[in-house]
């Protein structure tokens, strides 16, 4: 899987929603990881999107973040993905680990996710805010408390910064699809 682009956006969080058989994936561009609004949003639909196979749950997903990076020409330094770098912190791939590979390590993945993972401990959990729920930080290219940093300093005074709740949003608009910015 080649990346392609022009374009240079500092952070991308990025998410992805499916129905039956079609998937829109978008992506909200920031300049730091303070900002309280995005510099761009970025929407694409894809038509037919693999069937979900368990412990695969990265071939569905790097086909649909590929077309946001190549259709938009984006080329961020940091993608944050919602899920895990690593599932088991260190070793055990996930998306974000999957991502980084297939982008030749070029570009840092931070995942977060919402839910522990079965062998994940409690070293890659953060508080936002005044949550008594974690979210759980892994990362590929990044140090883990850098990562954790990035993530705890992101906009917003709940669990979930601004701009991950913001993407997630932004793929749950049933299909309608706003223009990128």
């Amino acid at each position: 899987m080649e990346f392609e682009g022009l374009g240079y956006s500092l952070i991308l969080a990025i998410d992805v929603q499916y129905d039956k058989t079609n998937g829109l994936v978008a992506g909200v561009a920031l300049k730091s990881w303070t900002d309280a609004s995005p510099s761009n949003i970025y929407v694409s639909k894809i038509e037919n999107v693999d069937d979900y196979l368990p412990g695969q749950f990265y071939q569905r997903e790097l086909p649909c973040i590929f077309k946001l990076l190549n259709e938009h020409s984006l080329r961020p330094e940091y993608i944050v993905v919602d899920g895990y770098v690593y599932l088991d912190g260190c070793s055990k791939p996930g998306l974000g680990k999957q991502l980084y590979d297939a982008l030749h390590g070029k570009v840092k993945v931070i995942g977060v996710a919402k839910r522990s993972y079965v062998g994940i401990s409690e070293e890659y959990a953060i508080f936002r805010g005044s949550s008594k729920k974690p979210r759980y930080i892994t990362s590929a290219g990044e140090t883990l408390s850098a990562a954790k940093l990035h993530i705890m300093s992101m906009h917003g005074v709940h669990r979930i910064p601004t701009m991950l709740k913001k993407v997630d949003q932004l793929c749950r608009l049933n299909g309608s699809t706003p223009t990128s910015g």
